[in-house]
């Protein structure tokens, strides 16, 4: 017991009320005061016990309804002891008040949950450290797909096939293209199903991934992933006229039920869509010239992939290790493997 609250019970309890005061009040009011004096202690002493252990009011509740979000209610047990493991930064084997504050600002910020969820896929970004609501991760070299991103407020006046040539120009060697698309392709698969559920990319424009000095592809911005309750949370109960009125973020796209004029939960294009209309640039050019026809031929079935996750799991995992097998036999047992 804190020596605050013990020397409040010895006042309470053991120290005599004055001649004067006693003389002045009955007996009867002295003893309301003492139990209610009583009270303020049992009171004092539950706030204390509550909040003294920020650990535990994270695997409670708070924590667990933050990122709640974020998976499958079978696997948040597992993720909320990451969060407590990554809050307790001394290592005690507690989590401070202090300690907590940092973290709980943290979990305010999306960006920061899904870092920790996706902590040992390979090609997310590693969280190095935090303080308070800040956060540092690793840093990756090349942020965009494509090194040239031209403003939107210039784009009137740039010819699009200027900025197309400039980028294939200043873009690394097909064969690094293709270890680069390898790594997207198996982040992919990592995030359709993973171990806190399945995650949606929401934005798969060329300013959202990149790659480090190696060429090992990199998601080098986390803010366009959505984890599948999240969409789904956002789209159910939406009313809507168009399937246009049932876009999450950028590109995350359900139908319109016309009839009851309300969003369907089901996203109708996969990541691996999105993600093979957006190499379809970054691959093809300078592509070998024995890899072209079944390369376009490939890409051409991925794009044009549809359909309830539920209902195309294995057609997708077909198309996209078709894809991977194709590239990888192209640049294995060479010095860009």
């Amino acid at each position: 017991m804190p020596r605050s609250l013990r020397r409040l019970v010895h006042l309470v309890l053991f120290c005599p009320l004055s001649k004067g005061l006693q003389s002045r009040l009955p007996a009867v009011k002295v003893k309301y005061l003492l139990v209610a004096w009583f009270g303020i202690l049992v009171a004092s002493w539950v706030i204390y016990m509550q909040y003294s252990s920020y650990s535990e009011l994270c695997r409670g509740h708070v924590c667990t309804m933050l990122i709640d979000s974020v998976g499958e209610q079978s696997s948040l047990s597992t993720l909320v002891t990451r969060v407590i493991s990554l809050a307790d930064v001394n290592g005690d084997g507690k989590v401070s008040l202090a300690e907590a504050k940092s973290v709980w600002a943290l979990l305010q910020i999306n960006e920061y949950v899904l870092m920790v969820a996706l902590q040992d896929k390979e090609h997310a970004p590693r969280l190095l450290g935090f303080c308070g609501d800040l956060y540092v991760t690793e840093h990756v070299a090349h942020s965009a797909l494509f090194r040239l991103e031209v403003p939107s407020w210039l784009q009137p006046v740039f010819p699009e096939a200027l900025g197309t040539a400039l980028n294939q120009w200043l873009a690394p060697a097909w064969p690094r293209r293709a270890r680069i698309t390898i790594g997207l392709l198996e982040f992919v698969e990592e995030v359709f199903h993973g171990v806190y559920g399945s995650f949606y990319i929401c934005d798969a424009s060329p300013r959202r991934v990149g790659y480090n000095a190696k060429y090992d592809f990199k998601m080098a911005d986390l803010q366009s992933i959505a984890s599948e309750a999240t969409v789904k949370g956002f789209l159910r109960g939406r009313t809507c006229e168009a399937n246009v009125d049932c876009t999450y973020g950028r590109d995350c796209t359900a139908t319109c039920d016309r009839l009851a004029r309300q969003c369907n939960v089901e996203v109708v294009q996969p990541n691996l869509a999105k993600v093979c209309a957006l190499l379809q640039d970054f691959l093809l050019f300078g592509v070998p010239l024995d890899l072209r026809e079944d390369l376009e031929k490939q890409l051409r079935t991925c794009v044009t992939l549809s359909g309830l996750a539920s209902q195309m799991e294995v057609h997708h995992s077909l198309v996209l290790n078709n894809l991977k097998t194709l590239l990888w036999k192209k640049i294995s047992n060479t010095k860009y493997s």
